[in-house]
């Protein structure tokens, strides 16, 4: 009995429309993360690493490793067993990170502007009563809430 009641409960709250809709944002975005770490990693940051004089991102760091040599990839550091602070990948992660936040105020910049726009159709097929200022619609010939006339003679 309590594993049915409790599984009801579940069923309810896992139909919701919020919960529905938060889903499938959460699998739309999993899906859009790769192709914004592609377009940084393959796109946006070879021509930037270039104009800054051949600099790779992702293979920037600090060893926090003491060592005679120095290794050109992260990859290499790492292999040899060296700590290191990968700073590069930080860079690369804070402008996919922007081009996300970016992304999403212009999606939910369009989704006010419908929002809006709707709120304003609806304004249109209401007003409010001049005698007890309910909102009615706009072709009542008389207010439901206070039974004025609103034919004018």
């Amino acid at each position: 009995m309590i594993f049915k009641d409790f599984f009801n409960e579940f069923k309810e709250f896992a139909v919701r429309g919020n919960v529905i809709d938060m889903a499938v944002g959460i699998i739309i975005g999993g899906a859009f993360s790769p192709i914004v770490n592609s377009l940084v990693k393959d796109i946006i940051m070879p021509p930037f690493g270039y104009i800054l004089g051949s600099v790779d991102f992702s293979n920037l760091y600090l060893s926090i490793t003491p060592s005679a040599q120095h290794y050109s990839t992260l990859k290499e550091a790492q292999d040899a067993g060296l700590v290191t602070i990968n700073y590069g990948l930080f860079i690369n992660t804070l402008i996919s990170f922007t081009i996300i936040s970016f992304a999403v105020f212009i999606l939910v910049k369009a989704i006010n502007k419908v929002r809006r726009t709707n709120k304003d159709i609806a304004d249109v097929k209401t007003k409010k009563c001049p005698f007890c200022y309910s909102v009615i619609n706009i072709n009542a010939k008389k207010c439901p809430y206070c039974c004025s006339s609103l034919i004018s003679d």
